[in-house]
């Protein structure tokens, strides 16, 4: 691991300083918009880039790619040593190309007019020691650039190996980070590479709670990351798969986790945050524990997801890694949850009471306060349906004059659907019939007001019936 490890940190930093050394043009800041230069203002970089260099830009971490529009009927890039990397035109499938100085993205010529082109470097990771340096464009005689349409949000991704998409075809961007992003139209990074920790441990593994401060992660140097540089909307974390092998506890594992997405939120004040089940379980109950900790401060926008059941049978590669299929089966289990936390109206996060001194008994928890028949009302919505599955926003709304103190939910379940994933509240069934408990953040309900809670399930049928509040009938609305 040493050995791998200083060679992928030695690769990086010849890289970063070949950049400034190894007697490329250096060019103006304020290069002209149009001309495919790495200052070409028309080019987004989406991720972590050492843009040090105006000829030469570097990625650092897994999936960072370029997005740029172009006039003509071919597009070249102009690369200093060998390389791999993927580039999808107008959005059609990633093609593979493997070489050094000019490479030919469009060997056969577009059709003339306007095009897209993304373009994704292997990440220096490991053994691969690949030169990850875009110096340009090379586009047709009279041909330019012009700026892609822009993208509603930005996602970050942070993980390990498997959010890297280590043994998939095209690792990351066969990767279910890269390929959310994508099937949602957002901006997205993966902020990961093999091997990586949540928790610093005694036997060095790379962890997140120390390395995702940095530009590189510890790759090319530890100069700190400028956070400045863009603002994610989503922040989805799939972290602990190698903890478990290095020796952490689960109550060090929850404690980190806790810390990092606190400070997370410190940098991203306004994003949602989900905290993703590993995909073979390990700390399951310690990460959804963090969350809850979260959530038990006045931070609402912070989601645990529950990825029980979505690997396939034949959906790994190894004992840990997904294939092409797995990822695939994750991409459509998660995209939809994405999509409706950050298209949602977020809960406020203002922080809880502060915690009683430890001599002061903690305050019981109230009793449902009993509603009065039919003093309630239940619109429950379809928002989203993929055919093997859809999602439901349900809007709890209590129509008497007196608040509510504590909320269970209760109604039924139409044709054997089932229930794999909920937020803002606890959801469980037996059989058809669904009850949703309150989170302790939305547990009250004035007279008058409402709250909200969503959840995935299994099949797209509607026709939910029989909704209760506190054993209460409640109207159905719309």
């Amino acid at each position: 691991m040493t050995t791998i490890r200083s060679l992928r940190t030695a690769a990086l930093l010849a890289v970063a300083a070949g950049v400034l050394a190894a007697g490329l043009p250096v060019l103006s800041a304020e290069a002209a918009a149009g001309d495919g230069t790495p200052a070409d203002s028309n080019i987004s970089f989406v991720g972590r880039w050492n843009r040090t260099n105006a000829s030469a830009y570097v990625p650092y971490w897994a999936g960072a790619y370029l997005r740029v529009g172009f006039t003509g009927r071919t597009v070249k890039l102009r690369q200093r040593n060998t390389i791999q990397l993927w580039a999808s035109i107008d959005g059609g499938a990633f093609t593979s190309f493997t070489g050094s100085g000019t490479i030919n993205l469009t060997p056969t010529a577009l059709a003339a007019g306007s095009h897209t082109l993304i373009v994704s470097y292997r990440q220096v990771a490991g053994s691969y020691t690949g030169d990850a340096v875009f110096q340009g464009l090379i586009l047709d005689f009279g041909a330019g650039t012009f700026a892609p349409p822009t993208r509603p949000k930005l996602v970050e991704f942070v993980g390990d190996s498997i959010t890297a998409g280590a043994t998939s075809s095209q690792l990351a961007v066969t990767d279910y980070a890269f390929k959310v992003g994508e099937r949602l139209g957002y901006d997205h990074t993966q902020i990961a590479i093999g091997g990586m920790c949540l928790a610093e441990t005694t036997d060095g593994c790379w962890a997140q709670e120390t390395r995702y401060w940095m530009s590189s992660g510890g790759q090319a140097g530890t100069e700190p990351w400028d956070f400045s540089r863009y603002t994610a909307d989503g922040v989805v974390i799939n972290l602990g798969t190698n903890d478990k092998s290095h020796g952490v506890s689960g109550a060090a594992f929850q404690a980190a986790y806790t810390t990092f997405l606190t400070r997370i939120r410190a940098r991203f004040p306004n994003a949602t945050l989900f905290a993703m089940r590993t995909f073979i379980g390990r700390y399951a109950t310690e990460t959804e524990a963090a969350v809850r900790a979260r959530n038990a401060v006045g931070d609402t926008n912070v989601f645990y997801v529950d990825t029980t059941g979505w690997l396939p049978s034949g959906g790994l590669s190894d004992s840990v890694h997904p294939n092409d299929a797995g990822h695939q089966a994750i991409t459509d289990r998660l995209a939809p949850i994405l999509s409706a936390r950050l298209n949602a109206t977020p809960a406020p996060t203002t922080p809880a009471p502060t915690t009683p001194a430890p001599t002061t008994p903690p305050p019981t928890t109230p009793a449902p306060t009993p509603s009065a028949g039919a003093a309630c009302a239940v619109t429950y919505r379809k928002t989203g349906d993929w055919g093997t599955g859809a999602q439901f926003d349900v809007t709890l709304t209590n129509t008497s004059t007196v608040g509510v103190n504590g909320w269970t939910l209760t109604w039924s379940l139409p044709g054997g659907q089932r229930i794999n994933q909920s937020w803002n509240a606890t959801v469980t069934q037996s059989g058809a019939a669904a009850t949703a408990v309150n989170a302790a953040w939305n547990a009250v309900i004035p007279a008058a007001g409402s709250t909200s809670f969503g959840f995935i399930t299994d099949s797209p049928l509607a026709g939910a019936t029989g909704f209760a509040l506190n054993g209460s009938p409640c109207a159905a609305v719309g």
